[in-house]
C-alpha cells in the first residue's frame, strides 16, 4: 500500500467506531444566562487535559464547544481570536471538541489532538479554520485534503497517523464526547464564560459578556 493509501486508511480506521452524528439530537440546551453552570455540571465543563488559547491564569475563561468542521465554528473563530486580542492577558479560550459532523469531524478532532503531541496545535488549528470549505464541504469529506493541509502547518502526518490510534488521544476524544452530551449541548460553537452560557446567541452578546466578566475581574 502506498503512502497515501496508508493515511487515507489509518484516517478512515481511526473514525470507524464513532461513525454517526445523531447521537447529539434533541438534548436539552444549557441554562440561562443569569446562572452559572451547576457545580455538578463543573468537571464536565473544563477538563485538565483541554487545549487552552491564551495565558492559561487569565481570569476570564472562554469554553467553547468547538467542531472543526462546524462552518459557524469558523465564523466564530476570528471573532473569538479578535475577543482575545481586545482583552490581553484577561481573557483565555478552552477548546472542547464536539464531533456533530460525523466521521470529517472525528477525523478532523484525532488530528488537532495529534497536533498538540507534537507542540503545533495553533497552526494546524488556524490552518483547518482557513481551508474547511477544502476538506469539510457537506456532503464530500476528503481525508486527504485534510492531512495535506495539517502537514503544511507543520505537522508530522507519519506520525500522527500512529498518535491518532494512541489511548491518550482515543480517551480526549471519548471524554469529550461524553461530556458533551452531560453538558446538554445541541449546537455549535456554544460558549460559556467564566461557567455562564452564552444565552442568547450571537457575536455582541459574547462580547458584552466577556467584557463584563473582564470589568468584573479587574474591579
Amino acid at each position: 500500500m502506498n503512502r497515501r493509501g496508508l493515511i487515507l486508511s489509518v484516517l478512515a480506521l481511526g473514525v470507524a467506531g464513532f461513525a454517526g452524528a445523531t447521537w447529539f439530537a434533541n438534548r436539552p440546551g444549557p441554562a440561562s444566562v443569569t446562572e452559572a453552570v451547576a457545580p455538578e455540571l463543573a468537571e464536565a465543563l473544563i477538563r485538565p487535559y483541554s487545549p487552552i488559547l491564551g495565558p492559561e491564569d487569565a481570569p476570564v475563561t472562554i469554553v467553547e464547544f468547538f467542531d472543526p468542521a462546524c462552518e459557524a465554528c469558523r465564523a466564530f473563530y476570528p471573532i473569538v481570536k479578535d475577543i482575545m486580542t481586545e482583552h490581553g492577558d484577561a481573557v483565555r479560550v478552552v477548546i472542547r471538541y464536539t464531533p456533530f459532523h460525523g466521521p470529517i469531524s472525528d477525523s478532523s478532532i484525532k488530528l488537532l489532538e495529534a497536533a498538540r503531541m507534537q507542540g503545533k496545535f495553533e497552526p494546524v488549528l488556524n490552518a483547518l479554520m482557513a481551508y474547511q470549505n477544502a476538506w469539510a464541504a457537506a456532503g464530500a469529506p476528503d481525508l486527504e485534503k485534510i492531512g495535506r493541509i495539517a502537514a503544511g502547518a507543520g505537522l508530522d502526518l507519519e506520525l500522527a497517523m500512529q498518535q491518532i490510534k494512541s489511548p491518550e488521544v482515543v480517551a480526549v476524544f471519548n471524554q469529550d464526547k461524553a461530556d458533551v452530551e452531560t453538558m446538554g449541548i445541541n449546537q455549535t460553537p456554544t460558549f460559556f464564560v467564566n461557567g455562564k452560557p452564552l444565552d442568547p446567541f450571537g457575536e455582541a452578546e459574547l462580547r458584552r459578556l466577556v467584557a463584563a466578566e473582564v470589568a468584573a475581574a479587574q474591579s
